[in-house]
């Protein structure tokens, strides 16, 4: 079987109200157009894989439509997965997560909540690809914004439940997950990455991608927030932070080959 290039993209999209402060405060129209935008840059970057953080299903604060379906729609991708880690049901109803968007069949999927509380969640979304006969396994992942002990106990749910996982599917998987997401980690230490990494090592030699580059706030980043784990198995690794001013999040773009 040949080697498949592919591209990763992971993006929180800030769900859709592009460099706005605050959520509910954008249009209708304006959370379309800035959807537009995102789908036109996702086609421009070529991308097979696209890992989506801060993703709305018909919140009211996001003007009540499907973004990840508008988003697909638009890309152009055949195959989505959404995995809501906060619903809120009411007169403001609220309903958002990760989400992937893929060139590839998703096989599978799993979300994973860390908490209970209705808003302001994090989780990770597990998936599955179907790339040409090979599965992939990815994770896609949203840490706590503030708190670093929130950080590390979340990271070791993810761990414990990736060596369950691995038990029950590694023996199909053509490598072992792809981790990648908006990790929250502090300007001054980089607790989240370097934790996970050290986890991730259990598997085989990781690789943290971007090497260089920082992706928050987008208009003039001070901190490296969105990263990919590469897991061995990936090869002719390219990554890059792509100049984008259509979340407060840039947008991370790794290259690999599959054997």
């Amino acid at each position: 079987m040949s080697s498949q290039r592919l591209r990763l993209v992971t993006f929180n999209i800030a769900h859709g109200r592009g460099l706005a402060p605050i959520p509910g405060f954008t249009s209708s129209r304006k959370l379309r157009v800035n959807l537009r935008r995102i789908a036109g840059l996702l086609v421009t970057l070529r991308a097979d894989l696209v890992a989506l953080q801060e993703v709305d299903e018909c919140s009211v604060w996001a003007g009540s439509f499907d973004h990840l379906d508008y988003l697909r729609t638009h890309a152009g991708f055949r195959h989505a997965a959404f995995g809501i880690n906060n619903r809120r049901s009411g007169l403001v109803n609220l309903c958002y997560g990760n989400a992937i968007l893929s060139r590839f069949p998703i096989a599978e999927t799993e979300t994973i909540v860390f908490g209970k509380r209705r808003l302001g969640e994090k989780g990770f979304l597990f998936a599955e690809i179907d790339v040409g006969g090979r599965v992939v396994p990815i994770v896609n992942l949203h840490l706590h914004h503030s708190s670093r002990k929130r950080r590390l106990l979340q990271l070791d749910l993810l761990v414990h439940w990736l060596r369950l996982k691995e038990r029950e599917r590694g023996a199909v998987w053509a490598l072992p997950p792809i981790v990648c997401g908006d990790f929250n980690v502090p300007a001054t230490n980089d607790d989240a990455t370097a934790a996970l990494l050290s986890h991730l090592n259990d598997y085989g030699d990781y690789s943290l991608y971007p090497r260089l580059g920082r992706t928050f706030p987008s208009p003039l980043p001070r901190r490296a927030l969105d990263f990919v784990f590469m897991p061995p198995g990936c090869r002719a690794v390219r990554s890059e932070v792509v100049r984008s001013f259509l979340s407060d999040h840039r947008p991370v773009l790794v290259e690999f080959s599959v054997a």
